[in-house]
């Protein structure tokens, strides 16, 4: 009988054991947790809750906020004429970066992969601008693209006559793209060649016995086998080009007129300049709902063109 006690509690001690171990991690785990939740949920998640709630205020900072319902989103879908002028220069501006920006990176990662030597140097001279804070890029550009600057005497020397492209309104986004492209487009550019690399030489080589050309070789073999990182850099530099600002704020201040206001600069305009924050919280919200709905639809479109298989 003695025996088969000892056995029984031998048989049940290691889970216990197990059990105490778990929990001892767990406690361990949340201590080491304990900041960076305390972090977020101070920084993060309720400042965003705040900022829900205080979209259903009128809130002037001077004064207290008074409750107006759905008032703000009612004022921003039909009674302000400046918030589809603000929409469409961001859906335009991020539209046309995107592509750019992927097909720059895509473009620039193949030539570097293909380069027998200096391929590191030329992964650093491109990286690089992504290290330069936005606002001291910009302030660059600034001085570059400003009347009599830089950019206009080249255009003079070459007897090009190209308008200012901060004074005319149908270039001034232009000028912000540019902008944007230099400072970020050597993101993507070393993680599409970071990809291009894991790339298996023996596929290539075998299409290339087989008669394939250089360009059927990258989209055939290289592009299908790269689609996840080409995906997670679409939907990374889909979100961040939604929610360009400092650019606009240092280069354009969203001029000339309204032709360079963006989602990000009316919430700082309204909030920070017409000290409107419960409208500028509104603001806020409807560009996140539009960041998901735009995310979500690019998770949608993947399972067209990525492939995760190796």
């Amino acid at each position: 009988m003695t025996e088969t006690v000892s056995t029984r509690e031998a048989t049940m001690a290691p889970p216990r054991r197990r059990n105490r171990m778990s929990a001892q991690e767990a406690r361990t785990a949340l201590v080491f947790l304990l900041p960076s939740l305390l972090g977020f949920i101070a920084f993060m998640l309720f400042p965003i809750i705040a900022s829900l709630a205080i979209s259903f205020t009128n809130w002037q900072l001077i004064s207290a906020p008074s409750f107006v319902g759905f008032a703000n989103y009612q004022r921003l879908f039909t009674l302000d004429p400046a918030f589809y002028t603000v929409l469409g220069n961001t859906l335009f501006f991020t539209l046309e970066y995107l592509v750019l920006n992927i097909v720059l990176s895509l473009g620039l990662a193949v030539w570097i992969s293909s380069l027998k030597r200096g391929q590191r140097w030329f992964r650093v001279i491109f990286f690089l601008p992504t290290f330069t804070p936005a606002i001291a890029a910009s302030v660059v550009w600034l001085l570059i693209f400003t009347p009599g600057g830089f950019m206009d005497t080249v255009f003079q020397t070459l007897a090009l006559h190209v308008p200012n492209l901060l004074l005319d309104p149908k270039l001034a986004m232009q000028a912000v793209i540019i902008v944007t492209l230099w400072a970020n487009v050597g993101y993507n550019m070393v993680l599409f060649n970071a990809a291009l690399d894991l790339v298996p030489q023996s596929y290539l080589e075998a299409a290339k016995i087989d008669g394939a050309s250089a360009w059927d070789r990258f989209w055939k073999i290289r592009l299908p086998l790269i689609s996840p990182t080409v995906f997670f850099g679409t939907v990374m530099t889909a979100i961040t080009s939604l929610q360009v600002f400092d650019q606009i704020y240092v280069v354009t201040r969203g001029g000339p007129g309204s032709a360079t206001a963006t989602l990000g600069f009316a919430i700082y305009q309204n909030g920070f300049g017409n000290y409107q924050m419960g409208y500028a919280s509104a603001l806020a919200w409807v560009m996140f709902i539009i960041i998901m709905a735009l995310t979500a639809l690019q998770f949608w479109l993947q399972r067209k063109w990525v492939h995760y298989d190796s």
